[in-house]
Order: structure tokens, then C-alpha cells, then sequence
């Protein structure tokens, strides 16, 4: 598929090749359009019957799961479905403790697909909050999408974080599997300080000042803030809102270039979070 935008090229050893530009072409041959048929993914349960309970009697050691585009037109259900996914599935296979490690929704412009604004990014929390469930893992990918493709090309870091969480979820390794997820926060003279797990021998900015915080006030409205990173935390601030209650990181569905990482190189996770003591707007 050709994806307007992107750069096309053919990259061989001592030459790249430009393949932009105005293509030519001739038909060689025309085949009249196959008559309608049924595709097993389009009907309930297809896919789970057809892929998945043939493999019963296996044993597995794991499941990578990479999903939740065609969940975002409604992702008000989707922390539900998913977490009632995986405990089926751990039936299924006999399992109460199988391995799930999953891919949050990387960047992506979702006005292409005529999207609600904000949409993925509730698809990213839902995905974030499914970690509550035990033997769970989480590749963060919004650092690697492509503002014009659904499908992003970069797998390979997608894979090294997989890999790492399964080394460390799976086979018990010590390694660092994890980048920054929010733990809580506090105020501080007109600021919020927010403290992350998986910070991993600290926080980096990646690139520069930190970008995408947001902060809102008791009216839960969000004003783009400065942050900047104290130790293990991140102190967040806006002269637009001298009182926050609230802060959010790469809290849109395509915040390119959010650039918040442990000192191991993994990204942070979006979030959104209030004091525990505000009661306002959400």
C-alpha cells in the first residue's frame, strides 16, 4: 500500500534510489471482481473459532497481543473486553497465570480515519490500566507511529520491548522492561510534582525540554505546561493555571515527538491524572 507522504526509495548497498515522482504503467491483463464472499473476521466469533480454539490442547508460554485500532470508535468498552479477553483465553488454555504482553496504541493522525479527537488516547489508557491485572506486560510505542500510516514500519522497537518484557515477566530476568508510568503526584508552590515507577536509573528528556505535559485547574480545563524533571519526578507548571488539580502527558492521538524516557531508553506512557482530593471536572 502507498501511503501519500512517506518517502519511497529503493535502498541497496552502494545506492539509494529515489522512486518519487510521476510512476508510468501498462496494463497487462483485467480480471472481472470476484462476486461478494464472507470473510471469517467480519462475523462474531469468526476469528476466535477459526485461530483459536483449534490450538486448544497446546502449550503456550505466552501471548503477544498488538490491537485496539478497530476498538476506537467505541473505547468506552475496550478496558472491558480486553480484560475479559484475557481471562478467556487463560481458561481456554488451562492457565490462570499465562503471560499477556501487549502493544499500546502508538501516535497516529486519527483524523484520516475520521475519529473523534482523543479517541486512541482513551484506547491507551484502557490498555494502560489493563496492567492491574497480574502477569501482565505493556510495550509503550508512542514514540515509534507515523502520522500517516495505521500500519507504523518501525517494528523492530516494538519487538525490543516486547522482548524485554518477556524476559522479564516471562523468565524471570532482572532487566529493565518498563519505561515511566505515573505513580502519583503532589503539589508544590503553584506546581504539580509527579513521580513515576519504572524510571530506571532516572529520567530523561529526550532531544531537549520535555513536551506534551498539560495541566488543568479545578475547572478541568487543560493548558499546555512547562516541566521539567527533579530526580525521579517531574515538576509541571503553567502560568495559565496558578492552582492545578490536575496534569496529562501526551494526552492526544498523535503527540509526535512526546519525549519523556527512563535512562535505559523506554518511553513513558501516556496518562491523565487529578489530586486525589479534587473532586472538579474530569
Amino acid at each position: 500500500m502507498l501511503v501519500e507522504g512517506k518517502s519511497y526509495a529503493l535502498e541497496l548497498a552502494s545506492a539509494n534510489i529515489d522512486l518519487s515522482g510521476e510512476w508510468k504503467y501498462k496494463v497487462g491483463c483485467r480480471m472481472e471482481p470476484l462476486p461478494p464472499s464472507i470473510l471469517v473476521h467480519h462475523k462474531p466469533s469468526g476469528m476466535y473459532n477459526a485461530m483459536i480454539a483449534p490450538l486448544r490442547g497446546c502449550a503456550l508460554r505466552g501471548v503477544l497481543w498488538y490491537q485496539g485500532e478497530a476498538n476506537a470508535r467505541a473505547p468506552e468498552n475496550y478496558g472491558k473486553l480486553f480484560r475479559e479477553l484475557i481471562a478467556s483465553w487463560r481458561r481456554h488454555f488451562g492457565d490462570a497465570k499465562l503471560p499477556f504482553l501487549f502493544v499500546q496504541l502508538p501516535n497516529y493522525d486519527t483524523t484520516l480515519e475520521d475519529l473523534p479527537p482523543g479517541n486512541w488516547a482513551l484506547v491507551r489508557e484502557a490498555q494502560l490500566q489493563t496492567l492491574q491485572v497480574p502477569h501482565t506486560a505493556m510495550a509503550v510505542a508512542i514514540d515509534v507511529g507515523e502520522a500517516n500510516d495505521l500500519h507504523p514500519q518501525n517494528k523492530r522497537d516494538v519487538a525490543l520491548r516486547l522482548f524485554l518484557a518477556a524476559r522479564r515477566l516471562v523468565f524471570g530476568e532482572p532487566v529493565a522492561a518498563q519505561g515511566p508510568l505515573y505513580a502519583r503526584m503532589e503539589r508544590e508552590n503553584g506546581a504539580l510534582k509527579v513521580f513515576f515507577t519504572g524510571v530506571e536509573g532516572g529520567l530523561r528528556a529526550k532531544g531537549g525540554e520535555l513536551k506534551w505535559f498539560e495541566v488543568c485547574g479545578a475547572d478541568g480545563v487543560f493548558h499546555p505546561a512547562r516541566a521539567g524533571i527533579q530526580g525521579e519526578a517531574v515538576r509541571v507548571w503553567s502560568e495559565s493555571v496558578p492552582d492545578p488539580r490536575g496534569v496529562r502527558y501526551a494526552w492526544h492521538d498523535n503527540p509526535e515527538g512526546a519525549n519523556l524516557y527512563n535512562a535505559k531508553g523506554l518511553p513513558a506512557s501516556p496518562f491523565r491524572a487529578r489530586l486525589a482530593e479534587d473532586t472538579g471536572p474530569a
